[in-house]
């Protein structure tokens, strides 16, 4: 079974994180989205909230997962048997930082990366971009799943 971690603090889900999971579905049996927790960061939204959006987007994807997470992503790789980490490709500035994590990755464990790039349309969109629109009252429900459009 092609198993695969899809990564991510999720703060919040984008169109573009949506993009990346709906495709890795067509290549993998299963999809673990893995909301990691870094309690030195924080968040636009909650935890609770970030699982929240998660769960609504894929309600009626089987193949899909949520899981929360602390620590190393090929630690949790090796505990729920999962042999690839999905991550998505926007430009290159993410090309050469993921490049590095996954040569690390692969150097300590047999975890393959698999890079999917963005769709076109979704490219410009980051979480960050988002966090920064919906604090300034912009229209951020442009750039999110429908789960997400509940925050002014």
């Amino acid at each position: 079974m092609r198993k695969a971690i899809f990564p991510g603090s999720f703060d919040p889900i984008t169109l573009g994180h949506e993009d990346i999971i709906r495709r890795g579905i067509t290549l993998f049996d299963e999809i673990v989205i893995a909301i990691g927790v870094n309690a030195e960061k924080k968040y636009m939204f909650s935890l609770e909230e970030r699982k929240q959006f998660l769960e609504e987007t894929f309600k009626n994807e089987p193949k899909v997962s949520i899981i929360t997470y602390e620590g190393l992503t090929i630690d949790l790789c090796k505990k729920i048997n999962a042999n690839f980490i999905l991550r998505g490709l926007r430009n290159p500035a993410d090309f050469e930082f993921e490049k590095a994590i996954a040569h690390t990755n692969r150097r300590m464990s047999k975890i393959e990366t698999v890079f999917l790039l963005t769709a076109a349309k979704t490219s410009y969109i980051s979480s960050s971009i988002v966090r920064d629109v919906i604090r300034n009252g912009g229209e951020y429900e442009l750039l999110v799943p429908v789960a997400v459009r509940v925050k002014k």
